[in-house]
């Protein structure tokens, strides 16, 4: 009797634990594989949810992302303010819903609540935008809605609850949330919004202040309506979350924000000449370390612009994207305008179907990382832009051709991971200006505790005390064109890789600083001498000033250059400037390089994690399988335009390891490598790669 007993208590036991692990949000187990269908009215006549399903499966796609309403109505809605789609078949979501299900593929539904149609602004102006001259935002007969007015605050959850009420859905997803002053579909700015209900409302937060009418960062006003969006954004997305979650836990809540959420999404979309090749891993490493207790989900946008929505990127950019996102800890993500049948630029599809398989047959081996970088990059926001991102992605690209790992974390986020940041041997500051006075502190008590730090361009100017503070420095002349000035490498110890230079030519920004306070200064600044002909050149003297000046703290340093070399790398790419930067990394880390050492070429993009089987069993545990080691070959890039990648042989693979592994091998064929170890690296060799590939290192 007690045997039996005991028998039932134990199987009581395993129904619960069994129980938890069902009850788990599904979206934890950081294995999707989205396919987005961005549908046109139009399409909702013709989609065939038999077809839809079957190309899902073809794809090897988990998720299905699709539209449910906000601007218009995928469904039979009920509600007078939610305009219906005319081309609307009435049981199209929900016949796709339960095929999807039927077939364990989740469906995330996606709201718009940033435009009504035209029908429901005549009702009610005074939900929409308008800014200060009086003008309304609109695409052909959409109207941009104000985020404080009826429509978002009150009926876009009544929009939502009506969905959810309707169709077993697994998530929302929400498109272009918070405030708008740009018209982004017709690159036309338009300014703050004044709707009454955005005056009231400010007003009422603030003790009466009235609206800013530019966007201006030194003007007190605009700071405090900075700071009421913020407030008022999150504020919204609480409430929904609180809606969502007392209705069902198991939905999950999807946008391009952090705060009550559970998946970020993030996008990789056609940039501007320079063309930027690592954008995916930009964005996954950004959000993934800003945000460490969320999925991310970086989607690659197949559109080459909002003008040439039916034209696709490159097939070779989409492999590069998609190869990143598995890199560095993103799922799959694909957004097309549309179904996937008739689609009109196919050409992608052969090498999302490939990738997506891949993913599929190893998806144990995805999604579970922890980062061995001890550099940290601070990106200027969660979405650069301008000339700081410029000053950004230039000194990501000498790390990335360096082969020198690395992680990002967006500046707004340094006081909240002040712990999480004291694993980092060297910080970055890439033109990273108004940084909250709580993340200054954060700063300095890195530096207190041995973090070097490396500031460029006009960092933490708005910060005279902390200038002086952490570098010793006070300006003189902030913005300063250096064009035609030369700086002189004068200390062997530390500019090795530029020993056959005397003098290295400057153009952008050469700021003027005086580093009195510093304790040391480097790379004198010589003037411009003598423009014309060859007969007359010359007189590059030296002007005082220095653009390098370095301060001890303790074991730590702090240098700051105050000058463009990021941004100039990123434009120009001549080699001396990121020399120059990686010989001040490598003198305030000197093992900075030592953690992969290759021959392979600066077009290979390597990204080294610890990792963990990613499955049930493996949930919330720390990645402790190993290490893997992806090789993403870049090659086929060649500045404006994507080819194949050229096939890269005998690459040798010496990476710092704590344990001797039990086996290596090559993830995609299965093939073990020959490796050696020994006191604390190993030793492998791939001979040949193609586009893509994992080594695994298993303990």
């Amino acid at each position: 009797m007690k045997k039996h007993l005991a028998c039932c208590l134990l199987a009581c036991v395993c129904l619960f634990v069994s129980a938890q692990k069902n009850d788990a949000p599904w979206w934890k187990q950081n294995n999707l594989r989205v396919i987005q269908t961005n549908l046109p009215a139009y399409e909702a006549a013709t989609l065939n949810p038999d077809s839809l399903l079957q190309d899902l499966k073809n794809f090897s796609a988990n998720t299905l992302l699709i539209n449910a309403g906000g601007i218009m109505a995928f469904y039979p809605t009920q509600m007078p303010f939610h305009y219906t789609n005319p081309y609307m078949k009435s049981n199209m979501l929900g016949d796709v819903v339960k095929l999807c299900h039927a077939n364990g593929i989740k469906v995330i539904v996606r709201f718009d609540f940033s435009r009504v149609h035209e029908s429901i602004f005549k009702e009610h102006p005074d939900w929409c935008y308008i800014s200060a001259k009086g003008e309304r935002m609109i695409n052909t007969d959409m109207y941009v809605v104000s985020i404080n007015g009826p429509y978002v605050q009150q009926k876009a959850f009544e929009i939502i609850a009506e969905v959810m009420d309707k169709y077993p859905i697994d998530g929302i997803f929400l498109n272009m949330p918070g405030y708008q002053v740009r018209n982004p579909y017709e690159d036309k700015y338009q300014g703050i919004d004044q709707n009454d209900y955005d005056a009231k409302a400010f007003a009422g937060w603030s003790g009466g202040l009235p609206l800013p009418k530019e966007e201006n960062k030194a003007d007190t006003l605009f700071q405090r309506y900075a700071e009421f969006k913020k407030v008022t954004v999150e504020d919204w997305q609480r409430r929904l979350h609180e809606m969502v979650k007392r209705k069902n836990e198991q939905v999950a809540i999807c946008t391009y924000s952090d705060k009550y959420v559970d998946i970020i999404r993030h996008e990789s979309q056609a940039s501007p000449l320079p063309y930027w090749p690592y954008g995916a891993s930009d964005n996954v490493s950004n959000a993934a370390h800003s945000f460490p207790r969320h999925i991310i989900s970086n989607s690659s946008i197949q559109q080459i612009s909002f003008q040439s929505r039916y034209n696709a990127i490159e097939p070779e950019e989409v492999a590069i994207r998609l190869y990143e996102n598995i890199a560095n800890g993103s799922g799959l993500d694909i957004s097309m305008m549309g179904d996937m049948r008739g689609y009109e630029d196919e050409r992608n599809y052969e090498v999302i179907k490939s990738i997506y398989a891949f993913h599929k047959k190893h998806e144990p081996y995805f999604g579970n990382y922890r980062s061995v970088a001890n550099i940290v990059v601070v990106a200027p926001g969660s979405w650069p832009s301008g000339l700081p991102m410029q000053e950004y992605r230039g000194l990501q690209l000498m790390l990335k051709e360096a082969h020198i790992p690395f992680d990002i974390i967006e500046d707004a986020q340094l006081a909240n991971l002040a712990a999480e940041l004291k694993k980092y041997k060297l910080l970055l500051l890439p033109d990273i200006t108004y940084l909250s006075a709580a993340s200054k502190q954060v700063l300095k008590s890195l530096v207190r505790s041995g973090t070097n730090i490396i500031a460029t361009n006009t960092s933490l100017f708005d910060d005279p005390g902390l200038l002086l503070e952490l570098f010793g420095a006070r300006i003189v002349k902030k913005e300063n064109d250096g064009s035609g000035n030369y700086l002189r490498p004068d200390s062997k110890k530390i500019f090795k890789r530029l020993e056959k230079q005397s003098m290295l030519s400057w153009k952008l920004n050469l700021g003027l600083y005086d580093f009195t306070g510093a304790d040391s200064t480097y790379l004198p600044i010589l003037s411009k001498g003598r423009p014309g002909p060859p007969e007359i050149i010359g007189g590059h003297e030296p002007t005082g000033y220095y653009a390098m000046g370095m301060k001890k703290h303790g074991n730590a340093k702090a240098v700051l250059l105050p000058n463009n070399i990021g941004r100039l790398y990123y434009q120009h790419g001549y080699q001396q400037y990121k020399n120059l930067l990686l010989d001040v990394v490598e003198h305030l880390l000197p093992t900075a390089a030592d953690v992969i050492q290759t021959n392979a070429p600066g077009r290979i993009e390597f990204v080294l994690n610890e990792y963990g089987k990613n499955t049930a069993a493996n949930r919330g545990k720390a990645p402790v399988a190993g290490l893997l080691l992806h090789a993403i070959n870049l090659t086929g890039f060649s500045g404006n335009t994507y080819f194949k990648p050229l096939p890269v042989y005998g690459i040798k693979i010496k990476v710092q390891s704590a344990f001797k592994p039990s086996k290596v091998f090559a993830l995609s064929t299965g093939k073990a490598l020959p490796f050696t170890w020994k006191n604390g690296y190993l030793e492998t060799k791939l001979d040949a790669l193609q586009s893509f590939e994992v080594i695994v290192m298993d303990k």
